[in-house]
């Protein structure tokens, strides 16, 4: 922790400055979120809700089998890990090489996508936060400040 040295008569005393507990940045969690998002999109077929739920498309239109274990190249968190009718790393056929082989299919078809979703939203992310500072994001932080949340953008 810094210390100050401050002058009181003949004796020098000396205090610790105190530190705010961080803020929650918002912008930061919205980066986070859309970078997973590019990520599951690209190597699983479906965005990062869908994943992690298992409410995939097929299985919404009756299509597939619960939890999006239908053998397409549509991957969900609750089929790799074998819940419900699905056993478990989903259920993919010979002919594709099982689960190693549709993911590697999904890389090699979406790895330019996945690429440009993590270099390019976090650059986004900050050059917009720069030119949109002193008009939006100062103001606003000032205002959620104000409201008591521990939170900033």
């Amino acid at each position: 922790m810094a210390t100050r040295s401050r002058k009181n008569g003949r004796f020098t005393k000396t205090t610790r400055r105190r530190r705010s507990k961080p803020k929650t940045n918002l912008t930061n969690i919205a980066v986070s979120a859309l970078v997973a998002n590019s990520i599951t999109k690209g190597a699983f077929n479906t965005n990062l809700v869908e994943f992690v739920t298992g409410n995939t498309e097929n299985a919404r239109l009756g299509n597939g089998n619960k939890f999006g274990s239908d053998g397409s190249f549509v991957m969900s968190l609750p089929e790799l890990m074998g819940v419900g009718s699905s056993k478990l790393g989903g259920n993919y056929g010979a002919s594709v090489g099982g689960f190693q082989g549709a993911l590697m299919r999904n890389l090699k078809a979406n790895w330019l996508e996945i690429t440009m979703g993590v270099v390019l939203i976090p650059v986004i992310a900050k050059t917009a936060t720069k030119l949109i500072r002193k008009p939006v994001i100062l103001p606003a932080n000032r205002m959620l400040k104000s409201t008591g949340l521990d939170v900033k953008l």
